[in-house]
């Protein structure tokens, strides 16, 4: 029998914590499960559709999955409740996803399930987390990588897409489920009944063995899959078709001398203080964060006898600056210190910055560059936006150039080389 990751997830959810749910979000337990009936496979579409687009949006997914099955989730499906951090991260990637349909597919759901808009967008809040929990379990397990792994949830696209109920149909479209072609569902077809033969032989010799090879079934089956839509999807029919990263896929060497930024220090306790600028205005502010160095750095003799050549050699770490998931949009938490950062730049209007990104080494090294090279500008254009754009007149992505983590490292670990980083210019 193949795998159904829809239903491998909904084992996962049993009747006595949607009963918990209902009671958490003062709704009646019916209405809960009609919901629960409809979230999980539109977030497994969800990502089953980023996963699907190329190995860079199965690494982003992958690597995701890996972080919240590491967190032990899956096997505590409990902790979903009042865990805060939990909670948010899920929303941040259905959001980031999403970006503007979030609320169609909230009010979508809601609506279908007679419960509060609110209510349904926090049961997606706890799904997402457990989802991609048993998502990183399945893909450790059996050993994937971005490459299995998109071909893994490529051939799940039908499974998900039947499971919508018939009330939310329309949001196969939404999804990007409806993608996966007749022709590719024929392709699979086709496929299986040529390999009948040896799926019939490893069935009698599991069977023979006593049971004691039954996982070479669905093995089997899940590869016959996998290679049909790898054969279909592009890696196959003579298709040379690669993804587009700009008019020249050649990188041209920055023209800073490419120095690892540095670390800002981690506060004790993430805790806001008050720093205080010399026009006057009071800013808000983790201690020995990238303001305090900023304002320390900028009065120091150290600047002032600085040439734009050793100012190369220092840079300073956003520490509250994030970006919704695998894209270059700035979360709404950012505001504060991009906000902090155009007032320290009105503070001192003859200084002047430069924004870096930087990845870690997974994925693609060309899709890195571009994203960090994004990210980078999409800063400068904040910081535009808040009145200091003259003094923001450079902008620019290293990718992972200066990532020292390894890519098959715990996406906790990696986490150290994806940071956007600010330095002084004197030109």
């Amino acid at each position: 029998m193949s795998i159904n990751i829809v239903d491998l997830v909904k084992n996962y959810v049993p009747q006595d914590l949607i009963a918990k749910a209902g009671s958490f979000l003062n709704e009646s337990e019916g209405n809960v499960s009609n919901a629960v009936s409809g979230i999980i496979p539109a977030v497994l579409g969800l990502f089953a559709s980023k996963a699907s687009s190329g190995e860079q949006g199965a690494a982003e997914v992958l690597d995701a999955a890996k972080g919240f099955s590491n967190s032990g989730i899956q096997n505590n499906a409990d902790a979903l409740f009042g865990n805060a951090d939990l909670l948010s991260k899920g929303t941040s990637l259905f959001k980031g996803l999403l970006g503007d349909k979030t609320n169609s597919i909230i009010d979508s759901i809601a609506n279908f399930a007679g419960i509060k808009s609110s209510s349904s967008g926090s049961l997606i809040s706890m799904i997402v987390p457990l989802v991609l929990g048993l998502l990183g379990k399945h893909a450790t397990d059996n050993h994937l990588n971005a490459g299995t792994f998109s071909s893994f949830m490529s051939s799940q696209k039908s499974n998900i897409l039947s499971a919508l109920p018939s009330g939310l149909g329309s949001l196969g479209t939404v999804l990007g489920l409806n993608s996966i072609s007749d022709g590719v569902r024929q392709t699979v077809s086709n496929v299986q009944e040529t390999a009948a033969p040896a799926y019939n032989y490893a069935k009698e010799t599991a069977q023979n063995a006593g049971g004691g090879a039954k996982w070479l079934l669905p093995l089997l089956l899940l590869a016959v899959v996998a290679l049909a839509l790898w054969y279909f999807l592009g890696k196959g029919c003579n298709n040379t078709s690669t993804t587009s990263t700009g008019a020249d896929s050649t990188a041209v060497a920055p023209t800073d001398t490419l120095t690892t930024p540095q670390t800002a220090p981690a506060p004790a306790a993430k805790t806001l203080a008050e720093v205080t600028l010399p026009n006057g205005v009071k800013l808000q502010a983790y201690p020995g964060g990238i303001e305090d160095q900023l304002v320390q750095f900028i009065q120091s003799d150290e600047y002032k006898n600085a040439t734009d050549s050793t100012l190369k050699e220092k840079w300073f770490n956003f520490d509250d600056l994030n970006f919704e998931f695998g894209t270059t949009k700035l979360t709404d938490s950012s505001k504060r210190q991009l906000d902090n950062i155009a007032a320290i730049l009105k503070a001192f209007p003859d200084v002047k910055i430069k924004v870096g990104g930087y990845t870690d080494k997974k994925g693609d090294d060309a899709a890195n560059l571009k994203l960090s090279d994004g990210r980078a500008k999409a800063v400068q254009a904040a910081l535009k936006a808040a009145g200091v754009g003259a003094q923001v007149p450079e902008a620019e992505g290293y990718g992972e150039k200066l990532a020292k983590v390894d890519e098959n490292a715990s996406d906790e670990a990696r986490a150290a080389d994806r940071r956007t980083s600010v330095r002084l210019l004197k030109k």
